[in-house]
């Protein structure tokens, strides 16, 4: 299956493979049509960057340049595991389509057997955004992405279900202090505890950071958010208005809400409810913080 995934890749086709986080659909960082090509089947906006995926740590010099030594602290304590550093672009490596014609690009190195398996034998970065139409669910299984994009990509690898379940932390570290530009699988606790102090946090409206848009992770049901207490007094108001309701409460185990968000909001729309009631863990700086964020934004999209 990987020696297939290859020979896809090179010849500029697309794979969906698994991650930690999610599963991505990978393209040749590298071939700026098999890129534009990805962008089209995801409906991907070409101004919206994407990450690029790479089996080491010291592949950072490979598919960028100039890298701080804050970047590779934060990638030997890290990686493999869902973290993206935002680094300066080396052209030649990875083609400006991936970017948004940007001068950096997002790297990291994911935590899956599967997936590291597939870089280390394509050798250079894969670009892989969720594999997802632009703006929905994240596919946290095969059978996920398969429902979503069909016959639009050439190859499924199935790894099973998503450890994580949510998509990395985004970390810029261009500037003179690192900065968040998405909250994710690493906490900003874990971030400041390597550098010594708070990372700051830039997640609304960063077009150069991929799933910061206002709206998006969202499925077809509209999204609210309530108070646990509230739960119950809403969803019966709902159905006196005539509306359909499921209801996401958060579990205890907020590793395991970060597990099974995606996976129950595609069951909700499965039973074609009219409203999602979610309710959020505390945005605290542990994943929690992810999960609250990609409710906010499911929400938005109304």
């Amino acid at each position: 299956m990987i020696e297939r995934a290859v020979e896809i890749l090179r010849a500029g086709g697309l794979v969906a493979f698994p991650t930690e986080t999610v599963y991505g659909l990978g393209a040749d960082a590298a071939n700026p049509d098999a890129l534009r090509r990805l962008f089209a089947v995801k409906g991907r906006p070409h101004d919206h960057p994407v990450i690029v995926h790479a089996a080491r740590t010291a592949q950072l010099d490979e598919l960028g340049r100039d890298v701080s030594q804050v970047a590779r602290a934060f990638g030997d304590a890290f990686w493999p595991g869902p973290l993206t550093l935002v680094v300066a672009r080396r052209p030649g490596r990875v083609a400006p389509e991936a970017t948004g014609g940007r001068d950096t690009v997002g790297i990291r190195v994911p935590d899956h057997p599967v997936a590291l398996a597939l870089l280390d034998a394509i050798g250079g970065g894969v670009a892989a955004p969720s594999a997802n139409r632009f703006g929905r669910v994240s596919p946290t299984t095969a059978a996920h992405v398969r429902a979503d994009l069909g016959s639009d990509v050439d190859l499924v690898i199935d790894g099973g279900p998503c450890a994580v379940g949510v998509e990395s932390t985004i970390v810029d570290v261009t500037g003179p202090a690192p900065a968040v530009l998405r909250v994710g699988g690493v906490s900003e606790d874990r971030l400041a505890a390597i550098v010594g102090a708070p990372l700051a946090r830039r997640t609304s409206g960063e077009v150069a950071a991929p799933g910061t848009l206002a709206a998006h992770y969202a499925p077809r049901a509209r999204v609210e958010v309530v108070d646990r207490p509230d739960l119950a007094a809403r969803a019966e108001q709902l159905r006196a208005e005539g509306c359909s309701v499921g209801v996401l409460d958060a579990p205890a185990d907020v590793a395991e809400y970060a597990r099974i968000l995606y996976a129950r909001l595609r069951e909700l729309d499965e039973r074609h409810v009219d409203v999602i009631l979610a309710t959020a863990p505390a945005d605290n700086g542990d994943l929690g913080a992810a999960v609250a964020d990609r409710l906010r934004r499911a929400a938005a999209a109304r």
